[in-house]
């Protein structure tokens, strides 16, 4: 799918910056099915809290290296040892608590996985009857910070085990992985995603 242009009407929120920009233009409301790709992405909205999504972006390579690929089977193996390690790892944000949510997170996912009650994506794509909801948006003051989905999603991610998922990160990462389609309507993203959600 083509990337919007430099003068398309794209989404305020990304600004000019090149990273965040293709982060809009390829990644954001693109429907995401991968379990682990799910897994890493509920981990980094959890680090984002307190923080904005483009130091987040930033750093993702360097949190890709530091968490074995988001693998979560090895990622639940860490130990306190692997804990540290993180600490020390300037390449990350290195908050404690998130890195221990990070690895509790790998734990309940795959207790979720060994459960034999369908994928990660099932479990969460269920919070939105398993479809894209396109809530055709015009204006940037249309924009919650969360919504019934969110705040069901959340219950049920910590009745699971998970941590650093309330309702305002559920919601990002709901709208981040296509959950909702809230590009503005008069950005070209809004129709590109809606075409991907149909598929």
């Amino acid at each position: 799918m083509a990337p919007a242009t430099a003068d398309s009407k794209r989404c305020w929120w990304c600004g000019n910056d090149p990273i965040y920009v293709a982060y809009h233009d390829t990644e954001w409301g693109v429907p995401v099915i991968d379990d682990v790709a799910l897994y890493e992405k509920l981990v980094l909205d959890g680090f984002q809290a307190g923080l904005s999504w483009l130091t987040v972006l930033k750093k993702r390579d360097a949190f890709r290296k530091a968490f074995k690929n988001f693998d979560p089977v090895k990622v639940a193996r860490f130990t306190e040892r692997d804990i540290e390690r993180c600490l020390q790892n300037e390449g990350i944000i290195r908050s404690r608590a998130k890195i221990v949510g990070a690895v509790k997170n790998a734990r309940a996912w795959m207790t979720v996985m060994e459960a034999g009650e369908g994928a990660f994506r099932d479990l969460l794509w269920e919070a939105v009857d398993h479809r894209t909801i396109d809530r055709k948006l015009a204006r940037p003051e249309e924009i919650c910070a969360l919504s019934p989905h969110s705040i069901a999603l959340a219950k049920t991610l910590k009745k699971r085990g998970f941590v650093f998922c309330g309702p305002v990160i559920t919601y990002a990462f709901m709208q981040a992985v296509g959950m909702f389609n809230e590009h503005l309507v008069s950005c070209p993203r809004h129709k590109a995603c809606k075409k991907l959600a149909r598929g």
